[in-house]
């Protein structure tokens, strides 16, 4: 066990902090209060492969895991400029097609996928289930060799800017009339398939949707993987979801801090620098260590899902999320505090921060929901919900 990442992985920590600064933080916030998209920053980064570095070698991509993908996002994060669908495109999608896809659906997606030029948004949410994902209710039936899918999502992130969307649906078994889980992928332009943006009072270039689903017809090779090993497929998605989310949290929390100790170290009212007090030096402290604590737990859920442990990687998985986004929520209110009446104009780009950060708490999934995950699984308590 080393605590210190390779040479490879730092050099591409830089070579990605160096890229999001060339755009920086500016960038994002014009393309957020314009309505636009963070396109430029985003096509670049699949040129150079850093969008791809965890797609099989043979399709193109870096060939390296999820810990190398957490590292991407986590630095784009770290210098404001941070891409939401990178939890999503690469670390859910690819992944899940990369394990379970026919190999017709691996050549037809992950050379987009790994250099940035295909995105694909995920829809598990439904208005009427929540985290409950048992309650799901679209459904997909067969007809002749075809499939028909019918429902609605809510929250699906980046849907107006992908070729596609990674469905979650639902298939009556034979046997048992039962409903069960399966995957589809659905090109979003494809007849029956609509969409509608969620206004949301975050300051963000990545938007929120509600898709409809109206009797959508898909050929047969928009099932991936099997119909009977969904709900393992799925969840070979979710616990990248998680780690991912996790460095998108940690790396804010980076740029929220670091902006925080800069102005710490110049702001000066009394005798000496602000940061000189303990009133201001002290949460910032505490939000370096918090954040780096998460990151620890980030990595060690990156490195278990690369080695194949899955059960393992899903409780450390669930673990960063929490962390991280209790961590982050912190380090953006020090930073805030710091600033004072600055940290919340416009000028020094905190303020954006404060809605978004408190999102990492609830979203991909809520940290009420982690407790009930470890206490039940961790713990062995009896099922709460």
């Amino acid at each position: 066990m080393s605590f210190v990442e390779s040479e490879e992985r730092q050099a591409l920590r830089k070579a990605v902090g160096d890229l999001g600064r060339k755009y920086g933080h500016e960038y994002v916030l014009k393309a957020a209060r314009s309505g636009g998209h963070t396109t430029e920053l985003w096509n670049e980064a699949g040129r150079l492969g850093y969008l791809g570095v965890n797609v099989p070698e043979e399709f193109g991509g870096g060939g390296g895991g999820i810990g190398d993908l957490a590292a991407v996002c986590e630095e784009f994060a770290s210098v404001g400029a941070s891409l939401l669908q990178m939890v999503v495109s690469p670390a859910i999608c690819a992944t899940i097609i990369a394990r379970y896809g026919t190999e017709e659906q691996k050549q037809r997606w992950l050379p987009g996928f790994a250099d940035g030029t295909v995105r694909m948004a995920f829809a598990i949410t439904e208005p009427d289930a929540g985290s409950n994902s048992h309650r799901i209710t679209t459904t997909a039936r067969r007809e002749g060799d075809e499939w028909l899918i019918t429902g609605r999502k809510v929250y699906i992130s980046c849907v107006d800017e992908s070729q596609a969307v990674l469905v979650v649906s639902r298939t009556e078994d034979a046997k048992t009339g039962k409903l069960k889980p399966v995957l589809f992928i659905v090109p979003t332009d494809a007849p029956g398939v609509t969409y509608q943006r969620i206004e949301m009072d975050i300051v963000s270039p990545d938007y929120q949707f509600s898709v409809f689903l109206d009797d959508v017809r898909l050929p047969s090779d928009a099932l991936v993987g099997s119909e009977d090993a969904a709900l393992m497929q799925l969840f070979a998605g979710l616990n990248p979801e998680r780690i991912m989310a996790a460095s998108f949290a940690i790396g804010m929390g980076r740029f929220a801090l670091d902006k925080a100790v800069e102005y710490a170290k110049t702001r000066q009212v009394w005798k000496e620098p602000i940061g000189a007090h303990q009133a201001v030096a002290h949460p910032l402290a505490q939000a370096r260590i918090e954040l780096d604590l998460a990151k620890l737990m980030t990595q060690k859920a990156a490195w278990l899902y690369d080695s194949g442990d899955d059960m393992a990687a899903g409780e450390a998985a669930n673990m960063a999320k929490y962390a991280a986004g209790e961590a982050v929520v912190r380090a953006v209110d020090a930073a805030v505090q710091t600033h004072g009446g600055n940290g919340l104009a416009s000028e020094y780009g905190l303020g954006a921060l404060v809605a978004a950060s408190r999102l990492t708490r609830i979203a991909p999934v809520s940290r009420e929901m982690i407790l009930n995950f470890i206490a039940q699984f961790t713990l062995g308590l009896p099922k709460s919900y």
